[in-house]
């Protein structure tokens, strides 16, 4: 199974080509347009097997998969306390594999944006993220972390950690958080200023049956995004 997740910014109509030479299984775009209201035909055929969640018709995150598997989102809470966090699309391929798909967002929140939502998240559904994948765009980095706060960008990784799921990235170069040499994400699209934020969680289940990992290069991406897109290879 071939696991790609890219952050397109925006447009995917235009893009979702780029990705046909992966051949991926699942593909898991953050800022792409919800098929379901496109009026690009081509694009619609194409997202002929999807989810999709987002505020905005134009900008959400969708799960994209081939034809020949059945596809199925997960009735896990995005409550907490009174409010949603977002944007979190959990899904199961053949009632068999689970799923997280991520693209963390600010919403409008003074203190519990980005990687805050991402800790909320898991507070309502530590249960549910045994033997699972955890894919996206975090808009995190251990670099950020700050003293007066439980809901670092470390402290996600360790309740991660404590239900059995680790970074691919981190496993196959051997690096720490904080100190990836592979950026995802260039600010501005400017190269002096790139930042590690894109990973892949899993739990033993399916890190044992990796075969790759890979991140995109900004020679070949940055025209299109400001994300390098990156690839998970598991044995299925």
């Amino acid at each position: 199974m071939k696991i790609i997740s890219w952050n397109c910014n925006g447009a995917f109509r235009k893009k979702y080509s780029l990705l046909d030479s992966f051949n991926a299984d699942v593909l898991i775009i953050q800022e792409c347009e919800n098929p379901a209201e496109s009026k690009d035909t081509n694009y619609v055929k194409w997202a002929s097997n999807f989810l999709w969640i987002g505020d905005s018709k134009n900008k959400g995150l969708g799960v994209f998969v081939k034809d020949y598997y059945l596809l199925e989102k997960l009735d896990w809470s995005n409550l907490y306390t009174n409010h949603a966090v977002k944007y979190f699309l959990p899904f199961s391929i053949d009632k068999k594999h689970t799923f997280l798909g991520v693209w963390t967002h600010k919403n409008n929140s003074p203190n519990f944006g980005y990687i805050g939502q991402l800790w909320k998240y898991l507070q309502i559904n530590i249960h549910n993220i045994d033997n699972s994948i955890i894919v996206g765009d975090f808009n995190s980095n251990k670099i950020w972390d700050q003293w007066d706060r439980w809901w670092n960008h470390s402290d996600v990784v360790e309740i991660l950690a404590s239900k059995g799921l680790q970074s691919i990235y981190h496993l196959k170069f051997i690096e720490n958080q904080g100190e990836e040499k592979l950026p995802t994400f260039y600010l501005q699209r400017n190269k002096k200023k790139s930042y590690h934020i894109d990973y892949c969680f899993a739990s033993k289940l399916y890190l044992d049956k990796l075969i790759d990992f890979s991140v995109g290069d900004f020679s070949e991406w940055s025209e299109f995004s400001d994300h390098n897109p990156i690839c998970i290879e598991i044995s299925d």
